[in-house]
C-alpha cells in the first residue's frame, strides 16, 4: 500500500494513534491528527511525536476531509460519529491499525480474539514463539501499537496480535495466518448495540482466511461450534470437556493432540502453573497454535510449565495476616469474573463494579454459590449489581467510593484463610483510564495496608 505523499488522518491519539503516526512518518505520508482531548490532556503523546511533522486539530473533530486519502481511527471510536459518517459519504476509507499493518507487512500474523482469555493466550503464544527461537512481536489490544512494530520488523519476525472487537470491526482485507477465538459471550453491548453485531465483529478475524491458513476455535463454546461450519481455512478445535477425533483435548488430565490417526501426549494438565479451567482452555488454544506451526511438543510443554500468567489476571498480590489478595482487574465483564471466582478457593471477599457496558449480572451473582461471603461494590454499576444480588438472595453487600476504601473494608471483613479478590465484572473507564491503572491502584492499596 503506497502512502508516500498521501494525506492520512489519524483519529484518536491513544497508544495505537501514536504508533500509527510514527509508522506513517516513516512511510512518507502527510499526517493529520485529530482528537477530542485538548493539548494539555495529551502532553505525553505529543512529546513522543515532537520530532514528526504533524498537523494537529485538538479539542474537536471538526475537520475538513477534502483531499484526505485514508482515515486510521482509534479502535474505541464508534463508526457512527459525524466525522466518520461524512467520510463514508465521501468514499474515504476508514480502517484501524491492524488492517493497515496487514496491508504493509509481509510477516506472519497470529491473531487472537475472544470475550475472555485473549490477553493470556496472546502473552503465552508470544512465549511459545520465542522458545521456538524466532523474533516475536506481541502487539495489538495488549497495549503495544502494532504499526510501529510492523514498520521496524524483519520479514522473518512473527506477530502475535491481540485483536479486540473494536479493532476487527473496521477490518476489510485482514487475513492472519492463524486466527484464534477463545470464546464469545455478551460484552461491549453499549458499543456494538446488539450481541449479533458483536459476534459479527469477532468473526472478521477469520473471514478472509483460506486453505493453508488455520482457524482455532473452542469446541466447548456452542456458538463457536456453529461458526466453525463457516470456516474456509484449516480448522482446529480444542476442548477441555470433550474428547476430539481431530484436535487438542484433555483425557485423564493429559493434554493430547490428535490428527485422527496419530496421538501425541503433550503433558499433564496439572503441571500448568496458571489456575482455573479458563486458563486450561487458553493453554489448549496455544497448544493448537503450536501444532499448526509444527512446534515440537517438548517446546510446547516447556512453555506451559514456565508461564506464570499476565499482570491483572488473577494475579497474586500479597498475603497479610493470612489473608490473600488477588488482582483480577482484567475481569472487565461478568463472564471473566465468573471464571476468576471459579479459579479461587473459598471463602472469597469480592470487590466488583465499574462502568456499565449494558450486560446483566444474574449469572455473575449465581456463580457466587457458597464461595463468595461478602461483596464490596464501587463505580457506576454498584447499585445495579446490589439490586441483582439482593433479588438473588445475597445481601452481605457494602458500597464504597474508591479502591482504597474497598481494600480497607474487605480486610476489615476478612478472617485468616480468606481470599480478597478484585474482579470488577465491569469496565474501568468510569473511574480510571484503563483496567491496568485500576489494577495498579489496587496493588498499591494492598501495599499501603501492609505498611500501615
Amino acid at each position: 500500500m503506497e502512502l508516500k505523499g498521501k494525506n492520512v488522518l489519524i483519529l484518536g491519539l491513544a497508544v495505537s494513534g501514536v504508533s500509527t503516526a510514527k509508522a506513517l512518518d516513516k512511510l512518507g505520508a502527510n499526517i493529520i491528527v485529530t482528537d477530542m482531548k485538548k493539548e494539555e490532556e495529551l502532553e505525553e503523546q505529543l512529546a513522543e511525536l515532537k520530532d514528526i511533522n504533524i498537523k494537529y486539530v485538538l479539542g474537536s473533530n471538526d475537520i475538513c476531509l477534502d483531499n484526505i486519502y485514508l482515515i486510521v481511527k482509534s479502535p474505541g471510536i464508534p463508526v457512527e460519529i459525524p466525522l466518520l459518517l461524512n467520510a463514508k459519504n465521501n468514499n474515504i476509507e476508514v480502517i484501524t491499525d491492524i488492517e493497515l499493518a496487514y496491508r504493509i507487512s509481509k510477516n506472519r500474523f497470529i491473531a487472537i480474539t475472544g470475550t475472555n482469555g485473549k490477553t493470556t493466550t496472546t502473552a503465552l503464544t508470544g512465549e511459545l514463539i520465542k522458545n521456538m527461537g524466532l523474533k516475536c512481536h506481541v502487539t495489538g489490544n495488549i497495549g503495544v501499537g502494532v504499526l510501529w512494530e510492523t514498520i521496524n520488523a524483519q520479514k522473518e519476525d512473527v506477530f502475535v496480535i491481540e485483536a479486540s472487537s473494536f479493532q476487527l470491526e473496521s477490518t476489510k482485507l485482514f487475513r492472519p495466518k492463524i486466527s484464534v477465538i477463545t470464546n464469545i459471550t455478551p460484552d461491549h453491548l453499549n458499543w456494538h448495540k446488539t450481541f449479533d453485531n458483536y459476534v459479527e465483529a469477532k468473526k472478521k478475524i477469520l473471514k478472509n482466511q483460506q486453505k493453508g491458513d488455520y482457524t482455532i476455535l473452542n469446541y466447548d463454546d456452542l456458538l463457536l461450534r456453529e461458526i466453525g461450519k463457516e470456516v474456509k481455512s484449516d480448522l482446529i478445535y480444542f476442548s477441555v470437556g470433550n474428547k476430539l477425533d481431530n484436535g487438542v483435548y484433555i483425557d485423564n488430565n493429559q493434554i493430547i493432540i490428535s490428527d485422527g490417526k496419530n496421538t501425541i501426549y503433550v503433558m499433564d494438565s496439572k503441571d500448568i502453573r496458571i489456575p482455573g479451567r479458563h486458563n486450561l482452555e487458553n493453554a489448549l488454544a496455544v497448544v493448537s497454535i503450536g501444532w499448526a506451526l509444527g512446534i515440537k511438543p517438548e517446546i510446547i510443554e516447556k512453555t506451559l510449565r514456565e508461564f506464570e500468567g499476565v499482570e491483572h489476571r488473577i494475579e497474586y498480590v500479597d498475603n497479610i495476616s493470612e489473608v490473600s489478595f488477588y488482582n483480577d482487574s482484567k475481569g472487565t465483564n461478568p463472564d471473566a469474573s465468573i471464571k476468576a471466582i471459579q479459579a479461587l478457593k473459598k471463602p472469597i471477599i469480592l470487590i466488583a463494579g465499574g462502568m456499565d457496558k449494558g450486560t446483566g449480572f444474574e449469572e455473575f451473582i449465581d456463580s457466587f454459590e457458597d464461595k463468595v461471603k461478602a461483596l464490596v461494590l464501587l463505580g457506576e454499576t454498584s447499585e445495579k449489581i446490589k439490586e441483582t444480588a439482593i433479588s438473588k438472595g445475597f445481601s452481605n453487600i457494602y458500597i464504597v467510593g474508591s479502591i482504597e476504601e474497598a481494600v480497607g473494608k474487605s480486610f476489615e471483613l476478612a478472617v485468616p484463610g480468606d481470599n480478597i479478590l478484585l474482579s470488577p465484572a465491569c469496565a474501568s473507564w468510569d473511574m480510571f483510564k484503563s483496567y491496568e491503572e485500576r489494577g495498579k491502584v489496587f496493588k498499591q492499596a494492598v501495599k499501603s495496608l501492609r505498611e500501615a
